[in-house]
């Protein structure tokens, strides 16, 4: 295959416009019957999508909220975790993961990731459990899934929960279960670019356990599940009824377009098999990934995103600043240096555009952008 670095080419990080196109008018039909009907909260079109999500996945219970970090809070609370307890989560997350300790008073515990995956490392987990620590966060990032069995044995004997942040992970498995049904809890997001996307934010929490959803959908509706009767402080988290409708429609493509991402990945990966100075992302055994990211490591990582941008190419950063680096949680008083493998792949991770219509020719132009961006370092 000959890489050209020479045509111009736009290629965004995420196509949702492409997408939307494949969906508009089914969606289009679906908002129409929402305004016809004035069913603006609650309405049938979220029982839907929670029916059919819980039964993509396997799972007993999808609870339907606000957005993917409400979905982590109220999953969290729900598993009984609480102020002051200890919750071990990855230094290499999105913030919002830690946010969701923070917002009910309990402690965020960063730990290392592995260097393979750049998952949360089940060993660097064992380490740093303690008496007082309730939950481990298992992050299912950039659409693998993480080592949840191993987690669960470095959680044997201290009773901790484990809570799975399945934002990246829409469809993705471990020996054959879905991510979002391989701990206690989980939640999710459906922020538009995720592989199930909406229109806006939207979330929801994933469980087996009857009494945690039943726990989840009273504290998103302000602690209360008869109308004006308020059994605890809870909160306004609901799934809007016009998101309903986008992800009832992307959901029936999910499995089709996460293989559609599979084969871009594979893509990818071949033309960049005997590149020398890049580190390619690999599947771990067992895992079905679904590639919500495509993170490449790679050294003089800034020099080369500028080029990549400055071709018109939409790669980005997934993420730049460990949550232990931010200055959100310099409270914790953790330094550089701290997680010596979240710290070294945020100083040269590189995410390449990557959705499922993206095609073979925009693949080529990115990579013949990328092996020209370093032949001139």
């Amino acid at each position: 295959m000959t890489l050209s670095p020479t045509f111009p080419l736009s290629v965004p990080l995420v196509d949702l416009g492409a997408q939307q196109q494949e969906i508009a008018e089914e969606v289009e039909s679906g908002i129409r019957s929402v305004f016809a009907r004035t069913s603006f909260i609650g309405g049938p079109e979220v029982a839907e999508f929670e029916q059919a999500y819980a039964g993509f996945l396997g799972a007993r219970h999808c609870v339907g909220v606000a957005n993917g970090t409400d979905a982590l809070e109220l999953g969290l609370r729900a598993a009984g975790v609480g102020p002051g307890g200890e919750v071990i989560l990855p230094a290499n997350t999105f913030i919002a993961t830690a946010e969701a300790v923070s917002r009910i008073g309990a402690v965020p515990v960063p730990v290392d990731v592995d260097p393979d995956y750049l998952l949360i490392d089940p060993a660097r987990v064992s380490e740093a459990v303690t008496a007082a620590t309730q939950a481990i966060v298992a992050v299912h990032l950039f659409g693998q899934t993480a080592f949840v069995e191993k987690l669960k044995a470095a959680a044997f004997g201290c009773g901790a929960v484990i809570v799975e942040d399945a934002a990246q992970a829409q469809g993705a498995s471990r020996h054959g279960r879905f991510a979002g049904t391989l701990g206690t809890v989980a939640g999710t997001s459906f922020y538009p670019g995720k592989n199930l996307g909406a229109a806006g934010d939207a979330g929801a929490v994933l469980t087996n356990d009857d009494a945690i959803a039943a726990r989840v959908r009273l504290l998103g509706a302000h602690g209360s599940s008869v109308k004006y009767e308020h059994d605890a402080i809870g909160m306004n988290s609901r799934l809007d009824t016009i998101q309903a409708v986008v992800l009832n429609s992307k959901l029936r493509r999910l499995a089709a377009w996460n293989e559609r991402r599979r084969e871009a990945a594979a893509r990818y990966s071949e033309m960049l098999r005997d590149v020398p100075g890049i580190v390619l992302p690999r599947t771990a055994d067992g895992n079905v990934d679904v590639w919500h990211l495509y993170v490449i490591r790679i050294l003089d990582r800034d020099r080369v995103l500028a080029a990549l941008n400055g071709a018109g190419i939409g790669a980005g950063i997934h993420y730049p600043v460990p949550m232990h680096l931010s200055r959100a949680y310099r409270h914790l008083g953790l330094c550089r240096g701290s997680f010596p493998v979240a710290e070294e792949a945020a100083a040269t991770m590189l995410s390449l555009p990557i959705y499922p219509h993206i095609t073979e020719r925009q693949q080529e132009y990115v990579i013949g952008q990328l092996l020209a961006a370093m032949d001139r370092s």
